[in-house]
């Protein structure tokens, strides 16, 4: 085992971690699995069409992107990471052993979905969180763009996750005859949080 700081992402922290690594190293986390499993009201939805956003939902496995922090840097990496991922609490922190690419394992650092949390959406089926997605829109810009982000970097990190490809499809079908219904003046079905 690996001693030292880990911090474990699978979804923007792949490709946007926001801070200094020693290490940077494809991994995977068993028991996990990555899925559209919070409720967005402000960044990719609001209160009145809530949106959905990645967490790490129980079972399963997941292959992310494990990084190693230098001593000297874990405070205020540390400190970034609780910003960054806490701002609603909708995610809990833990520490997880993850298996390397290379074969190593290591202990990491990361943010889980807290089950019990208001914006908890549970075991939706893709058929709910392609409803939820397509449509939505928050602060952040639609809720489709970051499926679809998350989609390419997962690609271009090798990464193939069959289930968020199929909702991807699923959104963009969903959208494409939302704007279709639109164009011939019916308005969109309004969603709340259930």
């Amino acid at each position: 085992m690996d001693q030292g700081r880990w911090v474990f992402g699978y979804g923007s922290l792949m490709w946007r971690p926001g801070f200094p690594s020693q290490e940077r190293r494809p991994a995977t986390l068993h028991g996990r699995r990555r899925a559209f499993c919070i409720y967005s009201v402000h960044h990719r939805g609001t209160y009145q069409r809530p949106g959905l956003v990645l967490g790490l939902a129980p079972g399963g496995s997941v292959r992310g992107i494990a990084y190693q922090i230098a001593d000297a840097d874990w405070p205020e990496v540390y400190a970034y990471l609780r910003e960054r991922e806490q701002p609603t609490e909708t995610y809990v922190e833990a520490t997880a052993q993850v298996r390397l690419a290379d074969g190593r394992r290591a202990e990491t650092l990361v943010f889980v979905s807290d089950t019990r949390h208001p914006q908890w959406a549970g075991m939706l089926s893709l058929e709910r969180q392609a409803e939820l997605i397509a449509g939505a829109v928050g602060l952040s810009g639609p809720n489709v763009d970051y499926l679809r982000d998350l989609v390419v970097h997962l690609r271009e990190e090798g990464i193939r996750d069959a289930a968020m490809e199929q909702l991807l499809q699923m959104v963009e079908a969903r959208e494409l005859a939302l704007h279709s219904h639109t164009r011939r003046g019916a308005s969109e079905p309004e969603d709340a949080l259930p």
